[in-house]
């Protein structure tokens, strides 16, 4: 059972405050650490042993891994945040996650830090990240209706970030990240794969793409978290970051072949949707706005050809 403790104020810091980091290595950590610490933070990143030359310089590395809670209560004890920043996962490109995976890391990281953070007074504010696949085909009403293991996850790991927020007062704001895509992507995830496509001439296989996604660019999901950071009197909501504009997968690839000049084919309808595929998943942009000032400034059109002469560069 847990023990009633008193609830915690709103955060009254700048981002000058000490910050531990999850996820600093990845497509989205990395640009957020350098923007935490142009903004004069003390950045702090747990990181999987091996990875720690996949850091931004100036990020001070603490090797460790999320899903050991004994690792993570002695790495936030020693940093002694005012913000944590929770972005560690695996799966969201993978449709055969195995349950027991997604539940290790996305869950139980997530619980791993919520425990330590709890020991520590310093802490002001927790922002963790979750995924507009929590909503599933339920978007319209508000509910979430997870459609395979890593959507599920998310939603746990909710789950429990919530509960420590109604039990305790836990400083806690969950991100729903939508459809992010940008330089330096994994080519598992769309954008990256069609654009790589694209460049070299290749077809590409795709589903039909009647689907529809509200795309972000990566520059937007960073400003976007470092606004969930700093807003007043937002613990324990829950911020969708998106733009709120939906765009179908097949009139963005296709966007893509205009853009880059492409030879190949586009052969949609080669590959299956996905189980459970969700037909459309809008970000509710307003009320984000609201409660943080914040709201995407980067068009499509724009971050693809952003991408895409970032892509041809390398």
């Amino acid at each position: 059972m847990l023990k009633a403790t008193k609830q915690l104020s709103t955060p009254n810091f700048e981002l000058s405050t000490p910050v531990f980091l999850t996820g600093a290595t990845g497509f989205i950590g990395r640009r957020l650490a350098k923007c935490l610490m142009a903004a004069g933070a003390d950045v702090a990143a747990l990181v999987l042993p091996g990875e720690t030359a996949l850091l931004p310089d100036g990020v001070r590395a603490i090797s460790g891994d999320v899903t050991f809670p004994e690792t993570v209560t002695e790495a936030i004890a020693t940093t002694q945040p005012g913000l944590i920043v929770h972005l560690a996962a695996i799966g969201i490109t993978n449709p055969d996650l195995p349950l027991t995976a997604a539940c290790d890391v996305n869950v139980g990281g997530v619980i791993n830090i919520l425990d330590a953070a709890r020991r520590v007074e310093t802490v002001r504010r927790i922002v963790l990240v979750g995924s507009s696949y929590e909503y599933g085909a339920r978007r319209a009403d508000d509910r979430l209706d997870p459609f395979n293991a890593y959507s599920a996850s998310k939603v746990a790991a909710w789950a429990f970030a919530r509960a420590t927020y109604n039990a305790w007062g836990a400083p806690v704001v969950w991100t729903r990240l939508f459809q992010v895509y940008g330089p330096g992507q994994r080519e598992k995830a769309l954008i990256p794969a069609a654009i790589q496509a694209a460049l070299n001439g290749d077809d590409f296989r795709m589903t039909a793409g009647e689907q529809q996604r509200d795309f972000i660019f990566v520059e937007d999901v960073v400003e976007g978290l470092v606004a969930a950071t700093t807003a007043p009197g937002i613990e324990g909501r829950a911020l969708d970051v998106g733009t709120g504009q939906l765009h179908r997968i097949r009139a963005v690839v296709e966007r893509i072949w205009a853009l880059s000049g492409a030879r190949g084919q586009i052969l949609a309808g080669a590959l299956p949707y996905r189980p459970g595929e969700v037909p459309a998943i809008p970000a509710d942009v307003d009320r984000t706005r609201r409660l943080t000032g914040w709201e995407s400034q980067v068009e499509l059109e724009t971050g693809l050809q952003k991408t895409i002469e970032a892509m041809r560069e390398t």
